[in-house]
């Protein structure tokens, strides 16, 4: 299984972001899954990446060329693929993996969730999401989609489907129930048309 996971370009502020990280790639590594992420040696990316390559994981980062020259590409990967732009990096990413997990990160770990939440409720996919919920980061994200469902805008399961896990065993759990929602809008039948 390639796990795409989403992780910001920064450490953070708090020794447990980096810990919980470095466990729950070492965890997916042990257990033989290959590891989709952004190609940097910097932030939880790079303690991505390091954790799972010391378990003996295969990793495979995908980055833009504007951050190769910037020299944060990680040096150790398994397979580099070198992309022209942040979207063909978005697109790639998401077509590798198997399914998704967002870790702590800023604005553009935010960006890469929401647009792959988005395929799933619109259904361009059906790859299950979750969230690595270190020290309750995602909490106010949950709640958010809980209440956006409350207010109407969401259906009830479309805001389940972000999944809250703490390790690599809840992701394969997740993995195994994974139901995804049903698609927003989709074509008629061809029976449905015909009549």
């Amino acid at each position: 299984m390639r796990v795409t996971v989403y992780a910001g370009s920064a450490p953070g502020n708090r020794p447990v972001f980096a810990e919980e990280a470095g466990r729950f790639a070492a965890g997916l590594a042990r257990q033989g899954c290959e590891i989709v992420y952004g190609g940097g040696s910097v932030g939880l990316m790079g303690v991505i990446a390091d954790a799972a390559l010391a378990h003996g994981g295969k990793v495979t980062g995908v980055i833009p060329q504007s951050l190769v020259d910037a020299e944060v590409a990680h040096g150790s990967l398994t397979d580099l693929r070198v992309v022209d732009t942040m979207q063909e990096r978005k697109a790639l990413m998401a077509e590798l993996g198997d399914c998704f997990v967002a870790l702590p990160g800023g604005v553009g770990t935010l960006e890469e969730l929401f647009e792959v939440w988005a395929g799933l409720v619109l259904g361009h996919h059906r790859k299950p999401l979750m969230l690595l919920d270190t020290e309750g980061y995602w909490n106010r994200l949950v709640s958010l989609a809980l209440k956006t469902a409350n207010y109407g805008f969401m259906s009830d399961e479309e805001s389940r489907s972000l999944v809250p896990i703490r390790t690599a065993e809840d992701l394969f759990t997740t993995v195994r129930n994974w139901t995804p929602p049903r698609p927003r809008w989709s074509a008629p039948s061809a029976s449905a048309a015909a009549s």
